[in-house]
């Protein structure tokens, strides 16, 4: 789950880590008041769960309410990224001295909370990666206490100045607690600045969780913004379904999340595009399937759909009735791809025979041939 800007500042704010005045606004009447209120030069900072705002004209500066209320007038209403602005952060300025970069995550593979930081803030973490990747600064926290010997030796890297440490220190543990506390799964500064006054505080601020501990998170799940979430995500989660929307044109059906990755790899690996992320999961529940058909197809570009399962306590023939109810429900109008393996496959392969779906034995030929289709190509 992400929040915005304005959202983590506050909880920011509840750790006792430095940020500038700012406020929450949605018209631009009280942007202008904001702007008064707060004084002197301001910035208008568009709300959206989406990254590239400044480039997409979404933060303006205004050093008048009168200007501060036209940023907001101009900004509101605005589709970054097909999100639209319907909130902004109206912030006071800051004198900048330095900018860097703090960054926090989830780190599977090892089995840790990473840390990342940079001396380079203000612009995108992974074009500095690119850039410059000496400038990337890296360590960890395999358990729940604050790595301090380690964060001790990045603190007064960020600034280039040892008298920041201390500052800079104690600003990453308090992030630390907080990702802690609250089950997330991603926090990124960027920039945190050093003030002409000597100040450390974050500029920015984005955090994400993780859902799957929301339940625990009250505060955090109240945040919840429904209007930047998928329309089709949130109607997948509600019928038992796990979706997320992609850029592709291949559908995807398969249920396990595991076979669902794989799956989109192999489609990326043969030179398709894969439209989704769709697990039907464990559940024998031929309704799943229609709901699954429904959600592919709604998405509109779809060229080719692509049935990936492996039956272990799904059953292949319970899956296989689930497509013969779509088939009669829906207007199927894409080719349609099925690879069935494992508990009764053979009743589901069975009972598919005679319908137009383009059956496969194999995990690789099942892809291959829903891109071929995708394509044009005749399988």
């Amino acid at each position: 789950m992400k929040i915005h800007e304005y959202q983590a500042k506050d909880l920011f704010r509840g750790y006792g880590i430095p940020v500038p005045p700012g406020r929450m606004v949605e018209t631009p009447e009280a942007a202008r008041d904001a702007a008064a209120a707060l004084g002197g030069t301001v910035a208008v900072k568009a709300q959206v769960h989406v990254g590239g705002r400044g480039k997409a004209g979404g933060i303006k500066i205004a050093r008048t309410p009168d200007e501060a209320e036209a940023h907001a007038r101009a900004i509101l209403g605005m589709d970054i990224k097909g999100s639209t602005v319907r909130k902004l952060l109206i912030e006071k300025g800051a004198e900048i001295q330095r900018e860097a970069y703090v960054g926090l995550l989830v780190d599977r593979g090892r089995q840790s909370i990473g840390f990342i930081a940079s001396a380079e803030g203000g612009i995108e973490i992974e074009e500095v990666a690119v850039k410059s990747p000496d400038r990337i600064l890296r360590f960890e926290a395999p358990t729940l206490d604050f790595p301090e010997e380690a964060a001790a030796k990045v603190a007064g890297l960020l600034f280039e100045d040892e008298a920041t440490a201390p500052a800079v220190l104690e600003f990453m543990r308090k992030l630390f607690k907080l990702f802690v506390d609250k089950d997330a799964s991603l926090a990124e500064i960027n920039p945190l600045v050093l003030t002409a006054a000597g100040e450390v505080i974050a500029l920015d601020g984005k955090i994400n969780f993780d859902d799957n501990a929301l339940f625990r998170q009250a505060d955090v799940l109240a945040m919840r913004d429904m209007h930047e979430e998928s329309a089709a995500e949130i109607d997948a989660k509600e019928k038992g379904l796990s979706y997320v929307d992609l850029d592709g044109d291949i559908g995807c059906m398969v249920n396990g999340a595991g076979l669902a990755m794989a799956t989109m790899d192999m489609i990326q690996l043969f030179g398709g595009r894969p439209a989704n992320f769709l697990d039907v999961g464990g559940s024998s529940n031929p309704e799943k399937v229609v709901n699954a058909f429904r959600l592919i197809l709604d998405k509109g570009g779809i060229k080719a759909i692509l049935i990936n399962i492996f039956g272990g306590i799904t059953r292949c023939d319970d899956i296989a009735r689930g497509i013969l109810t779509s088939l009669e429900r829906i207007d199927v109008n894409v080719p349609v791809v099925c690879r069935l393996t494992g508990t009764n496959a053979e009743e589901g392969r069975a009972l598919l025979e005679g319908t137009p779906l383009v059956p496969a034995e194999t995990f690789s030929g099942a892809v291959k041939k829903a891109i071929e289709l995708a394509k044009g190509v005749s399988a």
